[in-house]
């Protein structure tokens, strides 16, 4: 056998070895906490292989289904699922923050990080991090840092009027403010995946993500070992809002709302970046804000009791049944 022969047997000898020593990876593993209303839906499941890290119970179901899914979601290399249930993307620019929603006593912006090779036309961007707006409230939750992924490991950062909280890392772990008792952020699995929730304005849950090698390959992100691009997908749920909102998610929400997005396209964009640049994550400077302005509307039940909505697998029509 030639050297060169011999060679790449040797290489792919130790390539075989070091993969089959390395740790299996294993999607996320989530079950149904509702054990009274739903006793046969008891064990815990894996993620779907289209979202393996971000996905929920569905305990009426009982099946796990992906949380990018549902409307009112911005995940991956941010696709947007409108309020009208509408797939869209929005890329803005990498290091930048843009308004994502703004209302009368509600402001949200996200922190964009990304990456652009020699050959990009554009940035490929994710959501690092949110900044939310409320009364005189501040409420900060981001993904930290990190080169490699452990889901063992923890980056998820949070505050809440500039003061750290501090959760443990266990599933269902609670905390609730002293100050404002309205506000309780709960921990929906052991690391990484928290529940925000302020008692009748909004709910948001927020996953720390990867970006993973496969990813990177398959998409061409041309992301390094020095930096994993942790970010969030997050999910929104809205009680309140005004027919006067906007931002890239918010202005999905209001009544009668048309979408401009070409929807016939493999991916919709939404343009506008202009419109939504902030000077800063804590800032409602955005062209398009409406914080501190009071009523400005008409207030919009957004997830009213006796209404249920649901958008198609496509995420490109919404349904609604009383």
């Amino acid at each position: 056998m030639a050297r060169s022969g011999l060679a790449v047997l040797l290489a792919c000898a130790v390539l075989i070895l070091a993969t089959a020593n390395a740790a299996p990876w294993k999607p996320k593993k989530v079950k149904c906490h509702n054990k009274k209303e739903y006793p046969t839906c008891i064990h815990s499941m894996y993620c779907p292989a289209s979202c393996p890290r971000s996905c929920r119970m569905d305990c009426q179901l009982c099946r796990p289904v992906c949380s990018c899914d549902k409307g009112g979601s911005v995940c991956q290399d941010p696709r947007f699922v409108g309020g009208d249930g509408i797939t869209f993307y929005f890329h803005g620019r990498k290091d930048r923050d843009f308004c994502l929603l703004s209302d009368s006593n509600l402001h949200i912006n996200g922190h964009f990080i990304g990456k652009r090779g020699p050959n990009m036309t554009r940035d490929f961007t994710w959501v690092q991090s949110i900044a939310v707006l409320f009364d005189d409230h501040r409420l900060y939750v981001g993904a930290q840092k990190t080169a490699t992924w452990d889901d063992a490991v923890d980056r998820l950062a949070v505050t809440f009027d500039d003061e750290p909280i501090y959760l443990p890392t266990e599933e269902g772990a609670r905390w609730q403010s002293s100050v404002v008792p309205v506000v309780s952020i709960v921990r929906s699995s052991g690391t990484n995946a928290v529940t925000v929730d302020v008692e009748g304005m909004f709910k948001i849950t927020a996953n720390v993500v990867p970006i993973t090698e496969e990813e990177s390959r398959v998409h061409r992100y041309g992301v390094t070992a020095d930096d994993c691009f942790a970010h969030l997908d997050l999910g929104f749920k809205f009680y309140s809002l005004t027919n006067d909102v906007h931002g890239v998610l918010g202005q999905t929400y209001r009544e009668g709302y048309v979408s401009r997005v070409k929807i016939s396209s493999n991916m919709p964009i939404m343009g506008g970046e202009d419109k939504f640049s902030t000077s800063d994550l804590h800032a409602a400077d955005c062209k398009v804000a409406r914080f501190g302005r009071g009523d400005a509307g008409i207030a919009l039940v957004t997830d009213p009791a006796d209404v249920k909505c649901s958008s198609g697998i496509t995420g490109r029509g919404i349904v609604c049944k009383k």
